[in-house]
């Protein structure tokens, strides 16, 4: 399994900490898909906002049928995300 160097909550600093607080999970942190961006804050600035505009976005598929369909994919990659 690859490990991608991230920087975890508590030691962010800056922006970084401060981004992190904006987009902390209900469970008090940040989800990993995000924290591989954590060298790079851009590019974890524009996953964030490609996240949004998929799931949030206007679009002829509701919520629920966005989040079927990102549940099957996972599934069918054998993602435990």
């Amino acid at each position: 399994m690859a490990w991608i160097k991230v920087i975890q909550e508590a030691e962010a600093q800056g922006e970084l900490a401060e981004y992190y607080g904006e987009i902390s999970a209900p469970w008090g942190g940040v989800d990993n898909i995000l924290k591989i961006h954590s060298l790079n804050l851009p590019s974890m600035r524009a996953h964030q906002n490609f996240y949004r505009i998929l799931m949030k976005g206007k679009s002829d598929l509701s919520r629920v049928q966005r989040e079927m369909i990102a549940v099957t994919v996972s599934a069918a990659n054998h993602c435990h995300y």
